[in-house]
């Protein structure tokens, strides 16, 4: 059953990634992700469902809601806020869809695995195992005609030896035993050390017991009790070697009476001596045949198989919920990047600013020189965010905004105070026209040069104590190291 449901789910990827084929998709700008294998098809089936699904307009409310497109547009400001929105979704669909799909294509190969694991073939046959394999156990599902079906474990023996094979593999077996026995002694005429009764002989089926007829001497286990011994005495051991029912010693029969059962445990019970009696009858048989009928009735038998890929394709499920949800995260560590990145590279921008104006330029003059040395330099496509805000500025006055808005917009933009402080400053310098520009500039280039050498200063702080712990580690497996060799050395 489950086996179909992970064909059906393979039917509706084809019917979707075909219904999608001409879905224009716009990559979303992902940064520093790896695709995936078919993305693409994943990514216009994404897109496909979307649309049909009319959710754009319900992302987009919701992400004003979360404040995710502030935030891709901050990561993104040269893109337009609606695309960004949808990208994103299109791009968490697509991973979910890509998760989903490959959990269904491992839980269908375990599913089928399982499948092809039975032993139950065609007409009602169990292949026992070879001689010496062992027993092979079974879930069997038996429905007695009229009856509910019930569920059983049984173990089938493996492939049994005949009579005349048994007796030339005895002669063999009793050849070999007289060396076994012996174990550090040299003869079995000079027994002097603990014999080795052994239980078995390896490529041998048989269970061997041993009688001993003085135990005062030599027990059961092999140990002789030579101790107080005055002359030598004549122990008979005797090995009994049993395969199934044949054995040449006597078997003490004991009696066992039935339990008062119940009508289900009964219909069990019978189900398991009609087993029983078919395996007896067919031991020596490459094949165990299964009653078709018990008392007077049919009998329907089915293997009961343990199929676990059902868990395993909800796991998969789980997972691409977790990776679907897991986007806005992606979107804060990016976010967290980028404003530390930002308040790296501030004291650069105020230097350069400071340098330029120092030599003549005019403050539109030098974010125009830094964009221009920007493009020029950035040929490997390594995007740096304050400078991609410079080219945002430089966009914006020439399109005809006014300096001390286009300023404001810059602060405005970085979200972060030496940014925001800094555009307030430009943008009072054209409206007021402060004569101690540079001189204020200066000056902050000098505070900024501070606290980023604070920053590095608590950056290495933080880095240290994150170490405390693998060195605590390592302290401990190098004491370990020395310690054991001398404690053993004691």
């Amino acid at each position: 059953m489950m086996v179909y449901m992970y064909l059906a789910v393979l039917v509706f990827y084809g019917i979707l990634f075909f219904l999608s084929r001409k879905e224009k998709v716009s990559f979303y700008p992902n940064g520093e992700k790896k695709s995936y294998p078919g993305e693409i098809l994943f990514l216009r089936a994404a897109l496909w469902c979307m649309r049909r699904m009319g959710k754009t307009g319900q992302y987009r409310k919701r992400a004003r809601q979360s404040r995710l497109g502030n935030r891709l547009k901050l990561l993104h400001p040269e893109l337009e806020e609606k695309h960004q929105i949808q990208a994103f979704y299109v791009r968490q669909y697509s991973l979910a869809l890509f998760v989903v799909l490959a959990g269904n294509l491992l839980s269908l190969c375990l599913a089928a695995g399982e499948k092809t694991a039975g032993v139950l073939q065609e007409g009602g046959y169990i292949v026992r195992k070879g001689y010496g394999q062992g027993n092979l156990e079974v879930v069997l599902s038996a429905q007695i005609e009229e009856e509910e079906p019930e569920e059983i474990i049984y173990t089938i023996e493996e492939q049994k030896y005949t009579a005349e094979e048994i007796g030339v593999i005895f002669r063999k077996a009793v050849s070999e035993l007289d060396a076994a026995v012996l174990g550090g002694n040299d003869s079995p005429d000079n027994v002097t050390e603990n014999l080795n009764l052994v239980t078995s002989l390896e490529g041998y089926p048989f269970e061997i017991t041993w009688e001993s007829d003085n135990y005062s001497l030599v027990q059961t286990d092999g140990v002789v009790r030579n101790e107080e011994l005055e002359e030598a005495e004549i122990v008979m051991l005797t090995a009994c070697f049993r395969y199934e029912e044949q054995t040449f010693e006597e078997v003490f029969p004991v009696r066992i009476r039935p339990a008062v059962l119940t009508a289900e445990e009964r219909r069990i019970k019978e189900i398991k001596g009609a087993l029983e009696e078919q395996n007896r009858s067919s031991r020596t048989d490459e094949m165990l045949p299964l009653p078709v009928r018990i008392g007077s009735k049919n009998v329907i038998w089915k293997e009961v198989m343990t199929d676990n890929s059902g868990i395993l394709f909800l796991l998969m499920c789980a997972a691409a919920f977790l990776v679907f949800y897991s986007g806005e995260r992606d979107v804060e560590r990016s976010l967290a990047k980028r404003n530390r990145e930002l308040l790296q590279d501030y004291p650069e921008i105020i230097h350069k600013l400071t340098l330029y104006m120092g030599a003549g330029m005019t403050v539109r003059n030098a974010f125009g020189k830094m964009g221009d040395d920007y493009r020029k330099q950035n040929a490997s496509g390594k995007k740096r965010y304050v400078y991609e805000e410079i080219l945002l500025l430089v966009h914006e006055l020439q399109s005809g905004i006014s300096e001390p808005e286009a300023y404001a917009h810059l602060g405005k933009r970085c979200r972060l105070q030496p940014y925001m402080k800094l555009g307030t400053l430009l943008s009072q310098n054209i409206r007021k026209g402060n004569k101690d520009l540079l001189l204020k500039l200066r000056q902050e280039a000098a505070v900024a040069l501070e606290e980023r050498k604070n920053r590095a200063r608590k950056a290495g702080e933080e880095a240290g104590t994150k170490l405390l712990l693998p060195m605590m580690m390592m302290l401990c497996i190098v004491m370990v190291l020395i310690m054991i060799p001398a404690y053993f050395t004691i």
